[in-house]
């Protein structure tokens, strides 16, 4: 199985961006932390971040073909973007929605996710380790 992560933007700030809601850790021990459990796992993995919507689209576009599921951190893109989400929904791909914190007890506006509906399973609010459980998701979907 091949696992196709995409980080949005402001994501590659990790550690120094908001430490009080997104942690301390950087954004290479994500990465890290990410290719540990693949290994564990069994699966292989690709790691995108982007700041650029439209980069993002056209990586979730390149996925097919070439990767088995998704887990995507849109991050802002979350509550704006139509684009993305079509993306997601036009690869057909399984993915799972992740969020480093917890978006239902932030402000309104981060109420609302476009891309929710074109997931099988969203994980917020478990740090870096939401990007863990949303790979086990997929896994565990892939084997029943």
């Amino acid at each position: 199985m091949k696992i196709l992560i995409i980080n949005g933007p402001n994501l590659n700030l990790l550690g120094i961006r908001e430490p009080n809601i997104y942690g301390r850790e950087d954004y290479n021990a994500l990465v890290d932390m990410i290719e540990l459990h693949a290994k564990e796992l069994g699966v292989e993995v690709g790691i995108f971040q982007s700041n650029h919507e439209g980069d993002i689209v056209d990586c979730i576009q390149d996925a097919l073909g070439d990767f088995d599921a998704i887990v995507i951190n849109p991050a802002a893109y979350t509550h704006t973007s139509v684009a993305i989400a079509d993306a997601v929904k036009a690869v057909g791909l399984p993915a799972v929605e992740v969020h480093i914190s917890d978006v239902a007890n932030r402000e309104p506006f981060r109420q609302i996710s476009y891309v929710r509906d074109a997931c099988v399973a969203t994980v917020s609010g478990h740090g870096f380790k939401g990007y863990l459980e949303a790979m086990d998701i997929l896994v565990n979907k892939d084997e029943n």
